[in-house]
């Protein structure tokens, strides 16, 4: 068994869902971050456990084929982008692999694999950032937390957002520094300014410019509004987000515009779609396009089928099949999140969908009661997976097909296993990559029920 600080050569044979390489050193798996496979390297332990340990890279006496150079400034200290040292091409294979093994190993599952989609974009893609503020010798800096850490990275060029954003935020700090704005304290809930967040609409161009503080300052930001509405000709929303708790949660309640719109627009699957500071909205919708449309092939709906989009979130994915189907039916807990899907619908005109609030088994299961019976259930559930009670009243509703869109392999593989002990086959799965060069992969995975 490996102890702490040996050090051992060994090859890198893997690459985990959370980007680190794996090795063995006396037959225990050793994961390593920042390596690729093939890489040869000496490395140290630097934690044990039962049965696995961690280690890094005190050389690497050679380097794999799929190594690229590193571009990024923070790379090392950020832990967002996991995966900027190999190619994009190895990227997608390790990604593919991740989603082949879950459903083989974790859900001992034989689904047919649709190839994988790769990204067009594999930078600035994102439509969305929360940049965290912090005090750095009396000067307010915003950045991302490094891992597992409330320790503040100060960036404000991430190659993954839009250059706009970088500018923007250059404005609003030099902005709170001018003016001595107190930057928030997380260890005793003082200061005012907690986050800066920014999200663009990738068709539309809109922007918003969120800032989260910890109490109402609309005269202090007054100023800043004329600055970013003069200077930056695509914002069409300043909101003013107050979060006086002492949480890790970054947004509160209470939206107060500051300037413009309460929302911004986009285009999705070609539905023109509200954003506000608390919609959940995809975060790069070019991808999310291409997942949502690869949803619809699997789910094939005729004009007469009715259709329950679970965790439906504000309604993309059900609206995006809306003029295919007879009815859909939205279920999702956020009471923000179901009034902008009943905005959106409203917005194209789609008399067809009916969205309800709650937790997805509770309401799907009343329901079910009162004789909702779908021909299709479209579920898009957290990271976490469906909760038993709602895998039950899927079950016990009997549709045609699922279809499972899930941002975690491993609980996507689980869920439709206990779905193949109730019934169903498990025909399709397909890996879609919706986060270049994070550690993060998508899938699409079609259930049919078997007629037995």
């Amino acid at each position: 068994m490996p102890e702490k600080n040996q050090i051992f050569k060994a090859e890198i044979t893997g690459i985990t869902s959370e980007g680190n390489g794996v090795c063995r050193a006396d037959g225990m798996a050793v994961f390593v971050p920042q390596t690729a496979v093939g890489d040869v390297a000496e490395i140290r332990i630097v934690k044990v456990l039962k049965s696995y340990a961690f280690g890094i890279v005190e050389k690497i006496t050679e380097l794999s084929p799929d190594r690229i150079e590193n571009t990024c400034p923070v790379y090392n200290k950020c832990g967002g982008c996991l995966l900027r040292h190999i190619s994009y091409e190895a990227e997608c294979r390790t990604k593919e692999s991740i989603v082949r093994d879950a459903f083989t190993r974790i859900g001992s599952l034989s689904p047919e694999f649709d190839k994988f989609l790769s990204a067009a974009e594999t930078e600035h893609y994102r439509n969305k950032a929360q940049y965290p503020l912090a005090n750095f010798d009396g000067k307010a800096l915003c950045g991302f937390y490094a891992p597992r850490s409330h320790r503040l990275v100060p960036i404000t060029d991430c190659a993954l957002q839009p250059v706009i954003f970088s500018n923007i935020l250059e404005a609003v700090l030099s902005y709170i520094n001018e003016k001595k704005l107190p930057v928030y304290d997380e260890t005793n809930n003082t200061g005012i300014m907690r986050h800066i967040y920014i999200r663009r609409g990738a068709h539309s161009k809109e922007i918003m410019v969120c800032l989260v503080v910890r109490k109402d300052v609309s005269r202090q930001l007054s100023a800043l509004c004329r600055i970013l509405s003069e200077k930056f000709g695509d914002i069409r929303s300043i909101v003013m987000n107050v979060n006086p708790d002492k949480t890790n949660v970054i947004l509160g309640e209470s939206c107060i515009t500051l300037w413009g719109s309460d929302t911004i627009s986009d285009t999705m699957c070609g539905n023109k779609i509200k954003i506000s500071p608390l919609s959940f909205y995809q975060v790069n919708t070019l991808q999310a396009e291409r997942l949502y449309a690869k949803a619809l092939e699997y789910a094939a709906p005729k004009s007469s089928d009715t259709i329950a989009d679970l965790y439906c979130g504000a309604g993309t994915i059900g609206l995006s099949m809306a003029d295919k189907a007879s009815k859909i039916i939205g279920v999702e807990i956020v009471p923000q999140a179901v009034e902008n899907a009943k905005e959106n619908a409203a917005l194209n005109n789609i008399g067809n969908a009916e969205f309800f609030c709650g937790d997805a088994g509770e309401v799907f299961g009343r329901l079910r009661k009162k004789g909702c019976s779908p021909h299709i259930i479209v579920v898009d559930p957290p990271r976490k997976g469906c909760s038993a009670e709602t895998i039950d009243v899927i079950a016990e509703a009997a549709p045609q097909k699922i279809v499972m869109i899930s941002c975690n392999p491993a609980t996507a593989a689980r869920d439709a296993k206990l779905l193949a002990e109730r019934g169903y086959s498990v025909d399709k799965v397909c890996g879609v990559d919706l986060f270049p060069k994070t550690g993060h992969v998508e899938c699409v995975v079609l259930m049919s029920r078997n007629k037995a």
